[in-house]
């Protein structure tokens, strides 16, 4: 069973009286519905509707932990500080470090649910309880497409929909209102998502992340995380479905690569270029 440290994940706990009905309010996520043994993803937008924090989100108790990047975790608490007000509701940093495993379903912690989209069981869990090598990690994200920011998008720049949390529980359109709700809301309703993760594979090592994937010298979409011959890249999907169609290699660099949805996802390449854009 691989156990992989993640040391430079936070974490930051929601306490208080009020603190579900403050976070339902505020992030993408549904924890109303959020079972007690079940990790979340999620996201606080902007009011424009893209991603400025991303993180994990799992009940302890009657508090609320959220996972997020080290670098990210000062800004965040500020922000939600911000709209807390006179809410009763207190914020607290809790500890470094994530330790995620997988391949054994007894597993402690908490179960991934983008993983779980995929059918497969990843859970988190606090503090330090495993010592196998990140790369094995990066590559079970990079085989069922799982993106996290830094490597695979930049924040204020990526649209939920564009990582999928539109499918793998990160993103409600059930709750109600949220910071930006409106806006992923009309994309949902219209179809408009253009920007979709896509598993990447090729017979050559795949070039470093933020390489540009181009068919017949057009740009497609970036490179993210890389793991030898297999990565993942946000792709605009009408454009590589349309080249696909034609017959035209996609490049990353001067390297040929194939592209695929995640098969959990159900979702599929246009055959002809629609420029509509998210």
């Amino acid at each position: 069973m691989p156990a992989v440290f993640l040391k430079d994940r936070a974490l930051i706990r929601v306490s208080g009286a009020e603190a579900q009905s403050f976070l339902q309010n505020l992030i993408t996520t549904d924890i109303v519905s959020l079972d007690a043994a079940e990790a979340r993803p999620g996201a606080l937008l902007t009011p424009q509707g893209k991603i400025l924090f991303d993180f994990m989100i799992w009940r302890d108790g009657d508090d609320f932990i959220i996972e997020t990047d080290e670098s990210q975790r000062e800004a965040l608490t500020k922000r939600l500080t911000m709209y807390k007000l006179r809410a009763a509701v207190a914020l607290a940093a809790e500890g470094n470090g994530v330790t995620v495993s997988w391949d054994d379903a007894s597993s402690e912690g908490f179960r991934d649910s983008r993983f779980a989209t995929a059918g497969i069981d990843v859970f988190r869990r606090p503090g330090e309880h495993g010592s196998d090598d990140v790369a094995l990690y990066d590559a079970l994200r990079a085989a069922h497409g799982v993106a996290v920011s830094g490597s695979d998008y930049a924040l204020q720049d990526a649209f939920p929909h564009d990582v999928l949390m539109d499918l793998n529980g990160g993103l409600s359109f059930k709750k109600g209102c949220y910071v930006g709700q409106e806006v992923v809301s009309r994309m949902q309703h219209r179809g408009t998502a253009r920007r979709r993760v896509v598993t990447v594979s090729s017979t050559e090592p795949l070039p470093a992340s933020g390489t540009e994937i181009t068919a017949n010298g057009k740009p497609v979409g970036t490179l993210g995380s890389v793991s030898g011959h297999g990565g993942l890249a946000i792709v605009r999907i009408d454009r590589a479905g349309e080249a696909m169609s034609s017959g035209t290699p996609l490049l990353a660099g001067d390297v040929t690569v194939t592209v695929a949805l995640p098969a959990w996802s159900a979702l599929v390449f246009p055959a002809a270029s629609d420029e509509a854009s998210a």
